[in-house]
């Protein structure tokens, strides 16, 4: 069992509000804090300058919409003509694609924390499916099973296989290690639509049968803090911190390592919002077992949203009533 912080929280002033927006309700529960979020996992776009400069493709900017997107990816791809991809302009973990469905200002339920529907057959969420779905089925960017079986999106992306990933910060270190030429952008959204970054991160939590209590929170407290563990693991290159003054400061933004663009994690996590994932107990089961896996059958071309999601949502429904949600 979990030990609430909110007691400690209060009693010591401790300041939640240089946290990411909604980043701290992804480890509290019914209005507790539970955990300190160490990073938050928002996406940028990267891209391999050397792979864009080759096609005559412009570096991307905060203003790109998905149609510039897509513009850059017909550019980037090359296929032969076998139909053999030689490049993919993209790759991205299907484990991602409600950063899609948020963009167009679209939901997977009626309510994250305590839902009664699904709401993925509605217009925008539909729309925000068939996007990714497109990309890969018109060979712009890889199908998810390709990606899992060539090593992942980091293996591409350093081959030279996909001229642009989108990842959290936890691919910087190597890719500097590698030394690539590359930079980040924030990911391209679509026309009237919004950033829409994942609130969500590993957390540092306090067991509830700890025989130290009060040096746990000082420990914990310090991890936590712009000076103490958020400061030395921004230093050692491995986060992207999850309090606001620590990303801001030079020790993230002025490393002296690429990428030049650092700016682009700040901006998405400015626009951190609740919809990525479900706060509320079965979500793991529900997204997993029943979203995730049908959304599979799309990101393989072996069924259209438009076949795939109703079917979803009938199971999703029906697993919400079985388990009595919403809750009173």
């Amino acid at each position: 069992m979990l030990e609430d912080l909110t007691p400690y929280i209060q009693k010591s002033s401790y300041n939640t509000g240089d946290y990411w927006p909604a980043l701290l309700e992804s480890s509290s529960y019914q209005n507790k804090i539970y955990g300190f979020p160490r990073d938050i996992g928002v996406e940028a776009l990267y891209y391999n300058k050397d792979l864009l400069d080759k096609a005559g493709v412009a570096y991307p900017t905060d203003k790109w919409t998905w149609d510039d997107l897509k513009a850059a990816l017909q550019k980037l791809s090359v296929v032969e003509a076998n139909g053999r991809v030689k490049q993919y302009g993209l790759a991205m973990e299907g484990g991602k694609w409600s950063l899609w469905l948020n963009q167009n200002k679209a939901s997977m339920l009626d309510d994250m924390r305590n839902p009664s529907k699904c709401t993925l057959t509605e217009p925008a969420a539909l729309d925000a499916i068939k996007f990714f779905a497109g990309l890969m089925n018109d060979k712009l960017a890889m199908r998810d099973a390709d990606l899992s079986q060539a090593g992942g999106d980091a293996a591409v992306f350093q081959s030279g296989q996909a001229a642009m990933i989108i990842q959290n910060s936890s691919r910087v270190s190597a890719f500097n290690t590698a030394g690539l030429k590359y930079d980040v952008a924030p990911v391209p959204i679509p026309a009237n639509g919004q950033r829409a970054a994942s609130a969500g991160g590993a957390a540092w939590v306090m067991s509830a049968k700890s025989d130290n209590k009060d040096a746990a929170w000082t420990f914990l407290s310090w991890l936590q803090s712009a000076d103490g563990g958020e400061k030395l693991y921004t230093l050692s290159g491995e986060i992207f911190p999850a309090l606001k003054t620590v990303a801001q400061s030079d020790a993230f933004l002025k490393s002296g390592s690429p990428p030049a663009n650092r700016q682009a994690f700040l901006t998405e996590a400015e626009n951190a919002k609740v919809g990525r994932f479900g706060y509320f107990p079965d979500w793991d089961e529900m997204g997993g077992s029943i979203i995730d896996s049908g959304l599979q059958k799309v990101w393989a071309g072996e069924q259209t949203a438009d076949e795939a999601v109703p079917a979803i949502c009938t199971q999703v429904d029906a697993f919400l009533k079985d388990k009595g949600y919403p809750k009173q």
